[in-house]
């Protein structure tokens, strides 16, 4: 059984390893909610996540002998870069596996601090299991990414620090992937102040954790699908869920879309880039799946270890849903001068074209006729509302995509 005396111990061990990350008010969402939000911020841990904590104290506790031999891991990203740099530490040989899915950015991290990484499968548990046939046949140690006593142990070192900056704290809002994040805090903080609330948020496109809880029982995903990738787990641990029944009071569900609009909200409110996984706590307040209750709230940022390709496309879905780009195809006359005068329509309505393309050859087109597909840098709804009166006034055919 974890005990905050367990939790205390990790503390100790992660002293000049783990930073003990900032904790900051979010001025912007306590507005909006009253309530005075906080925000952990684990993507500004040394390895991008929280999980350094757990995987460090694992190998701290770990006998000489057995270290000697090496150590192996599944892991969706954060997990393989918090056991490579502890294995580094330690002078370790870590071997990682991780789904074939994986950003290259958790990839490239993880064999930046030395270790052998085999990619392998389509998720976690594809992973997982060929990890733990490596174990078998190399008599090596391997390391759970949340289902063990250490690992738990150093996660929950973060509600230690979140206590003692803020400890008249009302609620923690935690990601629920595996669920060894939320049973170390929960563990902690419960021990501290059994008054405090503790909040589970799974993604739409994993949520077993979340059904077993209503359940009592495990129930696993038939499959997973979700941008947070770093909580997408198919099988739910049944020592996990005890500990998570025991301790959390409920759990709440956030959409692909709740989760990149929390992205997008935290990299241009907050300046903080987090990864889908980081930005679960944050999109189940920003969407109304926590009661605020006026009281004192903080979300855990667990990681910010996301593929840049992917930050790409949020931004860019980001831009077209808050009204600042306008993607439109307009069939014109294919003549000269055609396109300079579509173009003196934008230039009138002060829109910017920062994309364009031009068709001729296409066979839903009419001989004589071109298809321009044109992405406009845009100032809000009304604004766009301008643009599409102005070239319905002119005669213009057009669809918005």
């Amino acid at each position: 059984m974890i005990t905050i005396d367990h939790i205390n111990e990790a503390k100790r061990n992660l002293e000049n390893v783990a930073q003990c990350t900032p904790i900051t008010k979010a001025p912007i969402l306590s507005e909006i909610f009253n309530s005075e939000i906080y925000l952990k911020k684990e993507n500004l841990q040394l390895t991008g996540s929280f999980k350094l904590r757990g995987a460090y104290n694992r190998i701290a506790n770990l006998e000489e002998e057995k270290r000697a031999k090496g150590v192996v891991a599944a892991s969706a990203g954060n997990h393989a870069q918090g056991l490579a740099y502890a294995a580094m530490k330690f002078n370790c040989e870590a071997t990682i596996f991780m789904p074939e899915a994986t950003p290259l950015t958790k990839v490239s991290g993880v064999k930046s601090f030395g270790a052998n990484v085999i990619l392998h499968g389509e998720n976690f548990d594809e992973a997982y299991a060929a990890a733990m046939k490596f174990k078998e046949e190399k008599q090596c140690e391997f390391i759970h990414p949340f289902a063990d006593d250490d690992v738990i142990a150093g996660q929950g070192t973060i509600a230690l620090e979140l206590l003692q900056k803020v400890p008249d704290l009302k609620q923690i809002v935690v990601p629920i992937g595996g669920g060894g994040l939320i049973a170390g805090i929960a563990i902690a903080a419960k021990s501290i102040n059994p008054d405090i609330k503790i909040i589970g948020v799974v993604a739409s496109g994993a949520r077993g954790m979340k059904e077993s809880y209503k359940s009592h029982m495990p129930i696993d995903s038939a499959s997973v699908r979700t941008i947070a990738d770093g909580i997408a787990v198919k099988n739910v641990n049944p020592k996990l869920l005890d500990i998570i029944i025991d301790y959390v009071d409920h759990i709440v569900e956030v959409s692909d879309t709740e989760i990149a609009n929390a992205i997008l909200f935290l990299l241009e409110k907050h300046k903080l880039v987090v990864e889908g996984a980081g930005a679960a706590a944050t999109a189940a307040i920003m969407h109304d799946k926590i009661e605020m209750d006026d009281s004192k709230v903080c979300a855990i940022v667990s990681g910010g270890n996301i593929d840049v390709t992917m930050l790409s496309q949020i931004i860019e879905k980001g831009l077209v849903k808050s009204y600042r780009k306008l993607n439109l195809v307009v069939t014109l006359r294919d003549k000269p001068g055609a396109l300079t005068h579509l173009s003196q329509i934008f230039q009138d309505c002060s829109a910017n074209i920062v994309q364009i393309d031009y068709d001729r050859d296409s066979i839903k087109l009419e001989f004589g006729e071109a298809l321009v597909t044109i992405a406009l840098e845009t100032k809000g709804e009304d604004h766009q509302k301008l643009i599409k009166d102005k070239l319905k006034e002119n005669g213009y055919r057009f669809k918005q995509i």
